[in-house]
């Protein structure tokens, strides 16, 4: 049989506990509208043949705006929903395609919502008809009928918290809310199942990140888990290198050299670009000579199929005692070489821009502060640029202490066995070259006894 699935996004909320006249959903995380992140998940995921977003009335204007960002051929449609919630998940399932066989139903507010949940939601919808998204309370649980006495402390083990999505067959949630027209107000659509009786309702498991945006606080605590990993890249590609080319700055040592040795080996044609790199000579932070090399290197070449950006440099003394060319110098080759790479670098549609950060991005550090800072420019300038470049991959790599000659020559006091080698970032590079759908990311390189990546979070170009 052939399965139709339909996603249906909530965003009819009205915000009053966040304390806003603007809803929730349309407020900024890290630069775009909540219900962005949350809707780019489901276009990622690939598992939804349309997907519907029942949306305010007097906010359709603002979601048609923001879905002119969003390319591709899923149908993303926008319908009116209700003044409660009952009223606007009906909406969905009444204005779903009429080929649908089964709806996911998702809180637009909740824009952490992993692959594995909605992967999960979808085959147990197919399977066992109703499905629930849940997660077991760390806190102990307290009945209270007057909310100032205790009646009852039950087992916590018994009871678990919900989320969404909710999945259904479609014919089976629309029974439910067809035979209980009396009850009007409702927090979810299993509660209308299980009234209903005679259906189980199987269980998918949830996940803490899966947080609701209800607060000021909650929109807070949204951005630090942007900045947390959470997961290694999903999905990697068999990529073959063979024949392509990549442009690397500060390949002379440290990690640019490793990612070219890695490309290299892997049958990628590899170009240095540096003040001492012996084809292409040229000093990256004056935009003249920034410019004037990639005219050459296209010239000769033609597009690229990458850049990984690692050119910098390092004082490592108070901010005080640095001198006003010293700071400069840092300015120019940690950060304004960079933009210039990205801005004359010519590359092929579908091609990559790696920006190499460090983990100081997230903190500023004692006696290198100017470097901590260009390096978190460098991470919110990759971010907003992966948006304006929504037909390439734009990520940055955040490294931790990492055993370059830079670092030794900085800090020689480190123990070697503390540092990550090189060629961990470099293996984490290429396999962010092997992605297809990861833009906007920062990975986070962590030293482990095996290779691995995290990723913070992503978006779909396409």
């Amino acid at each position: 049989m052939q399965h139709y699935i339909t996603a249906i996004i909530l965003m009819g909320g009205k915000g009053e506990r966040f304390g806003s006249a603007k809803p929730k959903q349309f407020h900024r995380l890290s630069g775009k509208p909540v219900f962005m992140h949350t809707l780019e998940a489901f276009v990622q995921s690939e598992l939804f043949h349309e997907i519907l977003l029942v949306c305010p009335k007097d906010w359709t204007s603002e979601v048609h705006s923001h879905l002119e960002k969003i390319s591709g051929s899923l149908p993303i449609k926008v319908i009116l929903g209700g003044d409660s919630r009952r009223e606007s998940s009906l909406a969905g399932l009444y204005g779903a395609d009429p080929l649908t066989t089964h709806v996911v139903i998702h809180d637009a507010v909740r824009p952490f919502i992993s692959q594995r949940i909605l992967q999960e939601n979808v085959q147990g919808a197919i399977e066992f008809g109703a499905v629930d998204t849940c997660i077991a309370s760390s806190d102990t649980i307290v009945h209270s009928v007057t909310g100032d006495t205790i009646d009852d402390i039950p087992q916590r083990s018994h009871y678990l918290r919900g989320q969404t999505p909710q999945s259904f067959k479609l014919s089976m949630i629309k029974q439910a809310h067809a035979l209980q027209e009396d009850i009007t107000e409702i927090t979810d659509d299993c509660s209308l199942v299980t009234r209903l009786g005679g259906t189980p309702i199987h269980i998918v498991r949830g996940e803490e990140s899966n947080i609701k945006i209800t607060t000021e606080l909650d929109l807070y605590l949204a951005e630090q888990i942007l900045r947390l990993p959470i997961t290694a890249l999903q999905n990697c590609e068999d990529t073959s290198f063979a024949g392509k080319t990549y442009v690397i700055t500060g390949a002379s040592g440290g990690i640019g050299s490793s990612i070219a040795k890695a490309l290299t080996e892997k049958g990628a044609h590899v170009l240095s670009v540096s003040r001492n790199a012996k084809e292409f000579p040229a000093d990256l932070s004056d935009a003249a000579q920034a410019e004037k090399v990639f005219i050459e290197i296209h010239q000769k070449y033609g597009p690229i199929d990458g850049l990984i950006n690692s050119v910098g440099s390092l004082i490592h003394r108070p901010f005080h005692s640095l001198s006003s060319k010293e700071i400069q110098d840092l300015v120019e080759n940690n950060l304004s070489s960079l933009l210039y790479c990205c801005r004359y670098a010519i590359i092929l549609p579908q091609g990559h821009i790696i920006n190499i950060a460090s983990s100081s991005y997230s903190k500023g550090r004692k006696d290198y502060a100017v470097y901590s800072a260009t390096k978190a420019a460098v991470v919110n300038f990759t971010q907003g640029l992966a948006e304006e470049m929504p037909h390439h991959y734009v990520n940055v790599l955040a490294p931790q202490r990492t055993l370059t000659p830079l670092r030794l020559l900085h800090f020689p006091s480190d123990p070697l066995e503390a540092l990550m080698p090189a060629s961990q970032v470099a293996a984490a590079a290429l396999e962010l070259l092997s992605q297809s759908k990861t833009t906007g990311a920062i990975i986070e390189v962590r030293k482990k006894e095996s290779s691995s990546i995290s990723k913070s979070f992503c978006i779909l170009p396409e």
